[in-house]
């Protein structure tokens, strides 16, 4: 049966603590520092930009939060998820994760190695799972629910050529963000997605660019979206105001996911097969 256990934020008035993974820039960086607005401990991972960690982390504290950093490489699981224990332990505790850690590919099926297909799933995918089961462990100990948040993609519900191991861990990750919600319920821990579409950022090749300086007529909303804008959302799905909402998808694409069938008629050529 399932508990009444209090949202995160009922627990005792303390400040929430969350880990947000791949905090070092773009939207991970948004986030992080959304929730720190917010009154969030934040719990910051980086690759290979411990720079840009380290700026996330200022950022946060200027929020008047505590923000501790560390190290995380996807590529070496299981052992690097043990990073989530770590700052769990130094927050006190973890009541929210964010799963925003990712990479991807730009190469056609049949020219691919199975060690970049591999390398792709592992981080995109493997990593979100194990990182999700060692906040879990931390959240149903705490007893007082929690909240897990994965960054998936549009691709999670659209395919692109050159993105076959992209499109295939950002698709699992949808679908385990629904077995998740369905199997942590019973502790009050919700698991949902977002699924950003082309958003200014540095693995966009956008760093610093203000979207509204980049037209896309292929998008209802005619640009890119900012970082800030994915992190709203994750921000509202770690509130009370979220609590009833469990294993969804939260689309931020400016509409282009719509744009389907419209945009396909237009198309007077080829050039959509090309990497």
């Amino acid at each position: 049966m399932a508990t009444t256990a209090p949202l995160p934020e009922e627990r005792t008035g303390a400040p929430l603590r969350a880990v947000v993974t791949g905090s070092d820039s773009g939207i991970g960086a948004a986030v992080a520092v959304a929730l720190a607005g917010g009154g969030a401990d934040v719990g910051i991972t980086f690759h290979t930009d411990a720079e840009g960690a380290d700026r996330t982390a200022e950022e946060a504290r200027e929020r008047g939060v505590t923000a501790a950093v560390r190290q995380l490489d996807l590529g070496d699981l299981p052992t690097s998820a043990a990073v989530i224990d770590e700052l769990a332990d130094e927050l006190g505790g973890l009541d929210v994760l964010v799963n925003c850690a990712g990479t991807g590919s730009a190469q056609k099926a049949m020219d691919m190695d199975f060690d970049t297909w591999r390398h792709v799933l592992s981080v995109d995918l493997d990593g979100a799972f194990l990182c999700s089961q060692r906040a879990a462990k931390h959240m149903i100990e705490g007893g007082h629910g929690g909240r897990i948040i994965n960054i998936t993609s549009v691709h999670e519900h659209a395919p692109l050529v050159g993105a076959a191991p992209y499109c295939a861990a950002k698709a699992g990750l949808g679908a385990l963000t629904k077995v998740l919600a369905l199997e942590l319920a019973e502790h009050d821990i919700t698991v949902n997605s977002v699924a950003p579409g082309e958003i200014s950022t540095p693995m966009t090749g956008q760093e610093e660019v203000d979207p509204r300086t980049q037209p896309r007529p292929g998008v209802p909303l005619g640009r890119p979206g900012h970082a800030r804008e994915v992190a709203s959302v994750v921000a509202f799905l770690a509130t009370p105001a979220a609590g009833y909402v469990t294993g969804a998808s939260f689309v931020v694409d400016g509409g282009m996911l719509l744009m389907g069938p419209q945009a396909s008629v237009m198309l007077d050529d080829e050039k959509w097969r090309q990497v």
